[in-house]
This record gives structure tokens, C-alpha cells and sequence, in this order.
């Protein structure tokens, strides 16, 4: 073997891996957690599942009925009962009088489903003990939050009936690949045998399903999604933006990173009111090219806050060079949302010229 070969490296387990592990170690538990019997649906798969990524819960037995004194003996009981009392460790929305919601940004319109109860109480611990050495206090808030926004909050809408959109509006199409409808379809079919033997197993196979999708989705963010907010947050303070333009008006990334939805919170956050940026400096996918990218009005907007100046707009190579008075040009689009040069002084460039222009 050659002194200079490379010894290959164990492949991580993945998250399905580490969760199966860590059931298997903790299979010991003497809890049990309580739900309801017959059909199930995705609020009570996913809170189960959440459940036994506490501490208190981690490996918990699992029982499965309506009849109140068997449920009475669990230590924890979801999506039946008719009781919330956290005290008590009761977590049903069913109930008359109902209408408890997990508020963030203001944002507070969607009444909870099991799921939702269960991680707004238990998912700040959840996601500490998924992720939180790797990000710190601030950024297990972050993701306690951005979890229930990305991915609880449409399962408790789901699970509660509560509309995407106005009931006047008639959809284009309709949606049976999402989370709630793969874990419906996991339920026995009317003409197929409906044992509670057979209706647990199904269940655990969409509490497993549930559970697998939360625990990637929490890995992505921790993962791909805090660190670009970093980058934005950098890039938002560093002497390269500033340098480029004084007043904040330009950000400068050494590296690209998906950066829109992260620049429009953080601005929300810091209340700059107009003070905000208009164009986006980084390399391209091509070795040594530069892109400016103007921002646009709302992370979904195709309208920019300032496109590039109109004349630059769908000129391309040396007639973009001569028109702009600045080498190396690429292209501007013919929206002027975004265009390229050769160097990044000659995106420094058109960045000065456009907010001049």
C-alpha cells in the first residue's frame, strides 16, 4: 500500500440508525404512553414517537385503547381522554372549549393536534438532545421554533381541519402525497382484516414514519440551514459588505449559501426599517465568476428591490462590458434580478454603478 493512500472511514449511522439504537437501549423503560384505538392518524403517530425522544419517556411502553381505566394507568396519555393538563401529563385537543396554539413571530392562528401539544411542551428538550451540542442555546431556540412552523404546524392544521386557504377558492389540484395521507393509507383497508394486532403493527410503522421525517428534517436545519443563517449573519456585519457600501445597501458572501429567507428575518429582527439590502455579491457554480443578485421585495417575489439599471438589462459579454463601462461582464437577465462577471471586483463594480444608476 502506498504511504500516501487514504484508509476509508466508517459511515456514519443514520438518523433511523441512531433512533433505532437509541430505543434499543433504552428499551428498559417502565413508562407507557396511552392513545387511542382503531383509525389512527399522523398527530398521535408523530407524538408517540416524540415522546420517546425524552428523557423521561425514551424505550416507553406503548397502549392503544378508549377505555378510560386502562388509560388511566398510563403515565402519559395523547390524542384521547378529553383532558390537557400538563400536570397530569393528559394531552388531548379534542374537547369542547379547546383552542390552545404555540405562538411564534405573532403568528398564532392554528389550534394544536396532539403532535403540536406534545412538542410545544417536550420539543425545546427533543431538540436539545438531537442537536443542541452542535448549536448552541440560541440555536436550539431557533430550531424549536422553525420545526413547528416547517413541519408541526401544517400536521396540526391537517389533523384539526383547518384550511390553507380561503374555502372560496376552488384548488387546481389535490395533494395525497403529503405526511398526514402516507400515514392514513398505512391504516388496514376496509375490506382487510382490522385486529388490534394488525392495527397496532400499522401503527408503528406511521409512528416510525412520522418520527424518521422529524428527525431529518431537525438534522437539516441544525445542519445546512442554521449554518447559512450564520453566513448571512457575517456577511450583514463584515468590513467586505461594508467596504463595498457604507450605508448596508450591499452584502458580500466569500462562499454562495442559500441566504433570502435568512436576510428577511434577521431584518425583521433587527426592525432596520429602510435601511436594507438591495444587491447580493458571491461566486458562481464556475471557478472565478462572480454573481450580483438584486433582492427581491418578499423571499417569494419575483419583483427586486432595485433590479439592475434597465440598459444592462439581457446584454451579454463585451456589449455588457461596453455599455456598463466595467470589464469582465457576463450577462444581466433581461429582469435584471441577477447578472455576472468574470471577478469580483467587477461585481464590487456594478454594485456601486447600479445604486448610483
Amino acid at each position: 500500500m502506498s504511504s500516501t493512500a487514504t484508509l476509508s472511514q466508517p459511515t456514519p449511522p443514520t438518523v433511523d440508525e441512531q433512533a433505532a439504537k437509541r430505543r434499543k437501549m433504552d428499551s428498559g423503560s417502565s413508562k407507557v404512553i396511552g392513545t387511542h384505538n382503531g383509525t389512527f392518524h399522523c398527530d398521535e403517530a408523530l407524538a408517540v414517537y416524540l415522546l420517546r425522544l425524552t428523557e423521561t419517556y425514551a424505550g416507553a411502553g406503548l397502549k392503544r385503547t378508549r377505555d378510560p381505566a386502562v388509560l388511566a394507568t398510563c403515565d402519559i396519555v395523547v390524542d384521547v381522554g378529553a383532558t390537557y393538563d400538563p400536570a397530569a401529563q393528559r394531552y388531548d385537543h379534542h374537547q369542547r372549549g379547546f383552542e390552545e396554539v404555540f405562538v411564534y413571530g405573532g403568528h398564532n392562528q392554528v389550534k394544536l393536534s396532539s403532535a403540536g401539544l406534545v412538542y410545544k411542551h417536550f420539543g425545546k428538550e427533543i431538540v436539545q438532545r438531537e442537536v443542541g451540542s452542535k448549536v448552541g442555546e440560541e440555536g436550539v431556540e431557533r430550531l424549536w421554533l422553525k420545526m413547528y412552523k416547517e413541519f408541526i404546524e401544517a400536521i396540526d392544521a391537517n389533523d384539526n381541519g383547518i384550511p390553507a386557504y380561503p374555502s372560496s377558492q376552488t384548488p387546481l389540484y389535490r395533494s395525497s402525497t403529503d405526511l398526514p395521507s402516507r400515514v392514513r393509507h398505512l391504516n388496514p383497508a376496509w375490506n382487510q382484516p382490522m385486529t388490534s394486532t394488525i392495527q397496532d403493527s400499522q401503527f408503528a410503522k406511521a409512528s416510525e414514519l412520522t418520527g424518521s421525517e422529524f428527525l431529518q428534517r431537525l438534522h437539516y436545519y441544525a445542519d445546512a440551514w442554521l449554518p447559512a443563517r450564520e453566513i448571512v449573519v457575517t456577511a450583514l456585519q463584515s468590513e467586505a459588505s461594508k467596504s463595498v457600501d457604507p450605508a448596508g445597501r450591499v452584502l458580500v458572501f466569500e462562499g454562495f449559501a442559500p441566504w433570502k429567507e435568512h436576510l428577511f428575518e434577521i431584518e425583521a429582527d433587527l426592525q432596520q426599517g429602510e435601511k436594507k439590502a438591495l444587491y447580493v455579491l458571491y461566486p458562481d457554480e464556475t471557478a472565478g465568476n462572480w454573481r450580483i443578485q438584486a433582492v427581491p421585495v418578499s423571499s417569494e417575489s419575483f419583483e427586486s428591490r432595485k433590479a439592475l439599471p434597465e440598459v444592462w438589462r439581457g446584454v451579454r459579454d463585451e456589449e455588457l462590458s461596453k455599455v456598463s463601462g466595467i470589464e469582465g461582464g457576463i450577462f444581466v437577465h433581461a429582469s435584471g434580478f441577477i447578472g455576472g462577471n468574470q471577478t469580483k471586483e467587477g461585481v464590487i463594480q456594478m454594485a456601486k454603478k447600479a445604486l448610483e444608476m
